[in-house]
């Protein structure tokens, strides 16, 4: 039976999507073992942004860790029984970070030093794992005798992700730098963290609105959509915006300083069907940043939609299309373009970035009518946002205005009905 926080963890939109965190025993030493320990973030477009990842467990007996290679340990913990070589860390439940960037190379390790922040996977996979050698002492020294750590998290408590105990798998096997021999783990075993927005919060991160150019109504967010237990201490005045600006932007998860707005969301994603062509359609999606305190690095945005199967062409944005179940195909991930508008800056004249796509119609689906023209699903980082109801989707008007062409062709044939009919009216 699974359990809660699998359940809640469930995505449908990346039913695969987890971080594998595999420990392999590189070698034996006299009193426990050499380890490399790779996080890998499987997550389509859920990543681990700034200050990037805390990795934390217990120990099953009296285990210390002598050295690390590539991380570190965020405490030393009581090492005064040890004269001499003291270890880095004596602690019973250690939290490991990542190192930042611009170490020296001998305390560098392959995919480390990156401050903890972890690609998805459907951004980027080559930026999507992060790893570090520990070497573990008072520790058993055989796959018989090693007792397995417990209790293992990721960020940290209440921050989203549920991590499974350890399991032994058979042992990793490498290949070598030449790629001619390969070499085998002396022993492996895996945790597996899963992510549930419930656990983070009780309301939604974002929201989406809608707008077309056959009604001039926009539909915004519902009223409330990510809470409003924040309307109180919201940044209205222009003198509170002034006073926030200049202050040092922080990073997500911090405490929001947010924008007094009807639904209270630090970001919004606007979706706006911009023209119907006789073969194509054309949209334009807008994110904007409410928040005054959070810049958001490598940030994503997944949507669902039927003709999501048609994509023809993305401005300004680079598109994935997600193949969650097969044939289907209509869901894609959106990111930044890197160094160009990867990172979506705090509330302001610069607190939005924008795309615009354009899409083949299916003849046998596409309709203007009950909003198929609208997505299904949005996500922005990985989170859900709440999409207004069904029933205040931009709605056809009883009479479809003429476009301009169409007008033109009347007119045109109107003037030529006059020329003929002159002659015979004089």
């Amino acid at each position: 039976m699974p359990s809660d926080a699998t359940l809640t963890a469930y995505d449908v939109l990346d039913p695969n999507g987890n971080i594998n965190i595999k420990w392999d025993v590189m070698s034996w030493t006299p009193d426990g073992y050499v380890a490399v320990i790779a996080l890998s973030n499987f997550q389509m477009f859920r990543h681990i942004p700034s200050p990037g990842w805390t990795l934390g467990w217990t120990w099953a007996g009296k285990e210390i860790i002598w050295s690390i290679v590539g991380a570190q340990a965020t405490d030393q913990g009581d090492c005064s029984k040890f004269k001499g070589n003291i270890p880095h860390s004596c602690e019973r439940s250690p939290a490991i970070i990542d190192l930042l960037p611009g170490v020296h190379d001998n305390q560098k390790y392959t995919d480390c030093c990156k401050g903890g922040v972890v690609t998805s996977w459907g951004q980027d996979p080559a930026a999507a794992v992060s790893s570090f050698q520990v070497s573990v002492g008072l520790s058993g020294t055989s796959s018989t005798s090693v007792k397995l750590p417990r209790d293992f998290y990721l960020l940290g408590p209440g921050l989203g992700y549920t991590c499974s105990g350890a399991t032994i798998m058979p042992p990793s096997v490498f290949l070598s730098a030449d790629r001619r021999r390969r070499n085998q783990a002396m022993m492996s075993w895996y945790v597996t963290c899963t992510y549930s927005q419930m656990i983070v919060s009780k309301n939604p991160t974002c929201c989406v609105s809608f707008s077309s150019f056959y009604n001039p109504m926009i539909t915004p967010c519902p009223s409330c959509a990510c809470g409003c237990e924040g309307t109180a201490n919201c940044i209205g005045s222009q003198s509170q915006i002034q006073s926030v600006v200049g202050s040092q932007p922080s990073i997500a998860g911090d405490a929001p300083l947010l924008q007094c707005t009807n639904h209270m969301c630090p970001i919004r994603v606007h979706w706006h069907f911009k023209a119907n062509y006789k073969e194509y359609w054309r949209v334009k999606i807008t994110v904007t940043n409410f928040n005054y305190g959070i810049n958001y690095t490598q940030w994503t945005l997944a949507a669902q939609h039927p003709n999501f199967n048609k994509i023809t062409q993305v401005y300004k944005f680079d598109y994935k299309p997600l193949d969650a179940f097969g044939s289907l195909n209509d869901t894609g991930m959106f990111y930044g373009i890197k160094y160009y508008n990867d990172l979506l800056m705090q509330a302001g004249p610069e607190g939005n970035v924008q795309t615009e796509m354009i899409l083949r119609k299916d003849k046998s689906t596409f309709t203007l009518d009950q909003g198929w023209a609208f997505p299904r699903k949005v996500y922005f980082d990985g989170d859900e946002c709440m999409m207004p109801p069904p029933d205040k989707y931009p709605s056809l008007p009883s009479i479809a205005p003429l476009n301009l062409s169409m007008a033109l062709a009347l007119a045109f044939f109107l003037i030529l009905v006059l020329m003929v009919l002159m002659p015979l009216m004089l």
